[in-house]
């Protein structure tokens, strides 16, 4: 779930829509455009480039400082590209759950004061903080602003729970490449 804006002026109000519209069966799984095969590449590229560069560097102050902001550098690509091809929005009666590289965020819909449908998004407002849904098919987004338009309606008279973010499966893979990525250095040298 990013953190953008829509104009509010040109979203179809999907209050409107909700109360015709039937919920899916939930948990639901909310249609989302596949990540490009880019992605994907972009994802891996770090995992075995990285390392590589790492290993063949020269011993030296400044090789240190190029190993660092190699590494640095790197981490941001996977953070950045893990972000376009792990993201999974699921919807519950309770809340919204938006699994994406580093974190697994979760929204209860009484915490969500409005929901604004884009062309090719949805934005849960809530207070200032306003998180968007990217991705959803042009012909969907209305369907889907309206189912949680409709969710949130139903859970309006439930209880609710603070929703902490929770580590995703991103941050082992970030842990992960910066072992590779810092071990290789030290493995070419035989420091470790």
């Amino acid at each position: 779930m990013g953190n953008r804006s829509v104009d509010p002026a040109a979203t179809p109000a999907p209050e409107e829509v909700s109360a015709a519209v039937p919920v899916p069966e939930l948990p639901w799984r909310v249609p989302l455009d596949p990540a490009p095969w880019w992605a994907w590449a972009l994802f891996v590229t770090p995992f075995i480039a990285v390392p590589a560069l790492n290993s063949w560097l020269w011993m030296g102050a400044r090789d240190m400082l190029a190993v660092g902001l190699l590494t640095i550098i790197g981490a941001s690509v996977v953070r950045v590209a893990g972000g376009v091809v792990l993201y999974r929005v699921v919807l519950t009666s309770t809340a919204v759950k938006a699994r994406t590289s580093m974190l697994i965020r979760s929204v209860a819909w009484q915490d969500v004061d409005r929901i604004e449908v884009g062309d090719d998004n949805v934005v849960l407002v809530r207070g200032q903080d306003e998180n968007e849904i990217n991705g959803i098919p042009k012909d969907q987004t209305a369907y889907v602003g309206a189912v949680m338009q409709s969710l949130r309606h139903q859970a309006a008279d439930h209880p609710t729970r603070p929703h902490r973010p929770r580590p995703g499966i991103g941050t082992l893979l970030v842990l992960t490449y910066l072992v590779l990525s810092v071990g290789a250095f030290l493995m070419r040298w035989h420091i470790v």
